[in-house]
């Protein structure tokens, strides 16, 4: 994966056209800037007091050029500015910065390079206000713009975005006017206060720069040594942030995309001092999804502000996203790389940011979105050192959304399976009232193999209940196969047994490897004021006729399953159904149900549904269901479907 470093190239603003569109610019910055919270108004009154100015030069400059005022000859500029620096500019002991007419370093000093942490070319090209606290970025571009218009020193008061964080400065800006070029600024640094560039000759920190030296023997070995050591735990800190966020990932017990984001940017948050926004493609477009930073009211607040605008086009996500490489923004010199506000107030000033690292959330094989963090001045800037920590970490991120995605993929497939095995609603048959239930296992999420099903049949009504050996998809297919078989040779066939043995013909031709089903048929028919009941058993578990007085009494089952053999013969019996007899069908899931005695609730059925006689369908099955959930404390090593069907009067 290919990073690349941002470099911002600056508009030029030599050509007298471009004057007004600076001004203008500038004057956005100003009111952008006193919207942030903490601004110093009275320095930003001053410098719009000083655009002011500007404005008014502007307007008079205007007027000359219609009388054609000529202009300077820039003829020479190349070999004066040479001149200038050999003779004077690198000697000197304070730092120092060229800069351009529109505000771009041309050239710094070993002092100025030693003053950011880095060589002197690293700020070459770019605005010197991105090397500025954004608070102050504003006052000092009007106060740059001042120098060039009036040729008078200026005296700036801010905060630069040194090595050791952000410094109290004072700016002394002086015109630098050589052979035929009066465009350019020399800006000397000077220290405000303890936090500012050590003078020379002090004994603060040597300097890791271009230009150190001069140190003893001794020095150099102590401050190997502390490179040394500051590396290792550097190295340590990096690994157990890996390691914290694989831990993310493995203790997802319930793969969900939304949690392992949120605790990712929690993470990142908090062990790279940075805001972390984490925005994800869905629709073929980025959307924003989490943004947090540091634990307080007000980050909170301004998180929900970053979290409501989806990145932009054109923004340093939507161009990761895009090109699949990371973005490195160590200086952010346009605080829009992140977006606006609907105000127009860039994101960037909001969160207070000055650096910027992106990354694709990508597998390899597809990308996701774009992980983004940003980190305010006091924190330091992004490294390269940087971008490959927060790419493993996207990698991991990435991997992260893929088993959740695929984890609800094969969910949403088992729930749609398991929906066209169990009616939507219970069908009821005249003259009787039916309830029914279904409780999924809790020891597997697989789709399980129970089923039940009520249907017109051939000179009467039918109902069937039975459960596949095995789980997963292929299970439900089997399970589909025989619900589909029963209802269809129902039809045809009054007989139980002719549905069961049909049934069976169907899953052995159909080889369904080795997968066998228990299956209760019954056949119902009303005979003048009697409900006839022929029920058939293919090996399934004996169904209960409970009368209204209490008694119950176990009905035949046995048989062998379906889809082994193929002469098995189903067990068939006969009964009827006096008004307020119930017939109580149910799966092994039920008398298998465990608790934590290793007691089995089959030993205390009959005495439960002995206590609930007279009660109808629906209260019988939704009491047994409380029982059966306190007795295992909701903990289901198999599937449990129960089906009751009590008797009333004919035609009713």
């Amino acid at each position: 994966m290919q990073t690349k470093v941002v470099m911002e190239q600056s508009p030029n603003l030599d050509a007298p056209g471009n004057e007004i569109a600076a001004l203008r610019a500038r004057g956005d910055a100003l009111r952008q800037a006193a919207t942030l919270q903490g601004a110093e108004l009275r320095p930003l009154l001053q410098a719009a007091l000083t655009e002011l100015d500007a404005a008014l030069d502007a307007l008079g400059a205007a007027a000359r050029a219609g009388t054609g005022v000529e202009q300077g000859d820039p003829t020479g500029a190349m070999h004066a500015e040479r001149r200038l620096l050999h003779a004077v500019f690198q000697q000197v002991p304070v730092p120092l910065f060229l800069l351009g007419r529109d505000g771009t370093v041309r050239r710094v000093n070993t002092a100025a390079g030693t003053l950011l942490g880095s060589g002197p070319g690293y700020a070459t090209g770019k605005l010197f206000t991105a090397f500025v606290d954004l608070s102050a970025r504003a006052t000092v571009q009007t106060q740059l713009a001042a120098a060039l218009r009036t040729g008078e020193t200026q005296q700036i008061r801010c905060r630069l975005l040194a090595r050791a964080g952000p410094a109290d400065c004072a700016l002394t800006v002086r015109p630098v006017s050589t052979r035929g070029d009066a465009g350019q600024l020399m800006v000397a640094v000077g220290s405000r206060g303890s936090r500012g560039p050590a003078p020379a000759g002090s004994r603060g920190p040597a300097p890791t720069g271009a230009g150190a030296g001069g140190a003893g023997e001794g020095e150099k070995a102590g401050q190997h040594g502390d490179q040394a050591a500051g590396a290792v735990r550097a190295i340590t800190r990096r690994l157990d942030l890996v390691i914290a966020a694989t831990r993310i990932l493995l203790e997802n017990v319930t793969y969900s995309e939304q949690v392992a984001l949120q605790q990712y940017a929690r993470l990142l948050s908090r062990e790279l001092s940075a805001w972390v926004i984490i925005d994800v493609e869905r629709g073929e477009r980025l959307r924003r999804q989490m943004v947090t930073g540091p634990e307080t009211q007000q980050a909170e607040e301004l998180a929900g502000v970053v979290a409501a605008e989806d990145p932009q086009p054109g923004s340093a996500p939507v161009q990761v996203h895009e090109s699949g490489s990371a973005m490195l923004v160590a200086h952010a010199e346009d605080p829009r790389v992140l977006g606006d506000r609907p105000d127009g107030v860039p994101l960037l000033m909001v969160l207070g940011a000055t650096s910027l690292l992106c990354v694709p959330i990508s597998d390899g094989e597809r990308s996701y979105g774009v992980l983004t963090l940003a980190r305010q001045a006091g924190q330091g800037h992004f490294v390269m050192a940087d971008v490959g920590l927060v790419e493993e970490l996207g990698e991991q991120l990435a991997l992260a959304i893929r088993i959740d995605r695929l984890f609800r993929h094969r969910s949403e497939v088992a729930d749609a399976l398991q929906a066209s095995l169990l009616p939507r609603q219970v069908r009821q048959i005249p003259g009787t009232q039916i309830a029914a239930v279904h409780i999924a296992a809790t020891a597997d999420e697989e789709v399980g193999g129970d089923f039940y099903d009520v249907y017109p049949a051939a000179h009467g009504w039918g109902i069937a209940i039975g459960d596949v050996c095995g789980k997963g998809e292929d299970a439900a297919a089997v399970t589909a196969a025989a619900r589909h078989s029963i209802r269809a040779l129902a039809h045809l066939h009054a007989d139980p047994a002719a549905v069961l043995q049909g049934t069976n013909e169907i899953m052995l031709a159909e080889e369904f490897g080795g997968r066998f089903v228990t299956a209760a048929v019954a056949h119902l028919e009303w005979r003048g004021r009697v409900l006839r009941i022929a029920l058939g058993s293919a090996g399934h578990p004996a169904a209960l006729l409970m009368r209204p007085d209490g008694r119950i009494r176990t009905l035949q089952g046995g048989g062998l399953p379906l889809g082994i053999f193929p002469d098995a013969e189903p067990a068939v019996q006969e009964l009827i159904l006096e008004p307020g007899d119930v017939l109580f069908l149910f799966t092994d899931g039920l008398t298998s149900a465990c608790g934590p005695d290793m007691v089995y609730f089959e030993d205390r059925l009959t005495d439960e549904l002995a206590a609930l006689a007279g009660e109808p369908p629906a209260v019988l099955v939704s009491r047994v269901r409380e029982l059966v959930q306190d007795f295992c404390r909701n903990e289901f090593r198999d599937d449990l479907t129960m089906l009751a069907l009590q008797a009333g009067q004919p035609g009713t």
